[in-house]
């Protein structure tokens, strides 16, 4: 690992993203940002974003904060995710934001979830809360489509969390929602609100929320693919 990482192009194909990040396997998180010059907080609790900006740094991401993934020439998205020492998911996954309003014609099809799981780069990450956050390890990466079932519990749960929407249902939406899928606030904090549909269809102001895939939809995945 090499060169001046702001520098780094964003990856050709999905050969050389996959190979960026094999080589990180094995690094701290510590390690990673030390050579970057990079703050590293105390905690994760304000920094969410955090480890998935140190590697996109490596990764040459070019999205930033824009709508789109975060490979956007090659369309493949970056999801790290924090593992115990079983290799089992710690917390639910951010996927994006949900539209509270202007849903009109939106479909499984053209959606932003859609859109952002058409292909995953998963990267975990060490979780353990006890290990301190620099001396956490990054993991082995993988390339990630979902199959034809795991597009079907997708399916199923974004539209009945988007039919609740629409119908002016959103203050009634619970983590409990969905089988895979759940949609949760996601604000800094309480007074930061947006415009929703309430009940009888009038304009209301409610907390941002944001789709996440439950852990009982990223463990399967993961056990899958590394054979826990």
């Amino acid at each position: 690992m090499t060169g001046d990482l702001n520098l780094i192009p964003p990856p050709q194909n999905e050969a050389e993203l996959l190979s960026r990040a094999s080589a990180l396997a094995g690094y701290t998180l510590g390690d990673l940002a030390l050579r970057i010059a990079l703050p590293i907080p105390r905690d994760l609790k304000h920094d969410k974003g955090w480890v998935g900006m140190l590697l996109e740094r490596y990764l040459g991401a070019s999205a930033g904060s824009k709508p789109q993934q975060d490979f956007a020439e090659i369309g493949v998205e970056l999801k790290t995710i924090p593992i115990d020492t079983a290799g089992r998911p710690l917390e639910t996954t951010f996927v994006c934001v949900a539209p509270l309003t202007g849903n009109s014609g939106v479909t499984w099809l053209n959606s932003h979830v859609r859109h952002k799981l058409h292909r995953v780069l998963w990267v975990l990450i060490e979780g353990d809360r006890a290990i301190p956050l620099e001396h956490r390890h990054v993991g082995a990466p993988l390339l990630w489509s979902p199959n034809e079932q795991e597009e079907r519990q997708l399916q199923r749960d974004w539209e009945e969390l988007m039919d609740m929407i629409v119908l002016g249902q959103v203050e009634q939406i619970t983590a409990r929602h969905g089988e895979v899928l759940q949609i949760r606030p996601k604000a800094a904090n309480s007074k930061a609100l947006t415009e929703g549909i309430g009940q009888h269809g009038q304009p209301i102001m409610t907390l941002p929320r944001g789709f996440y895939l439950k852990k009982s939809f990223t463990a399967p995945l993961l056990a899958r693919h590394f054979l826990l």
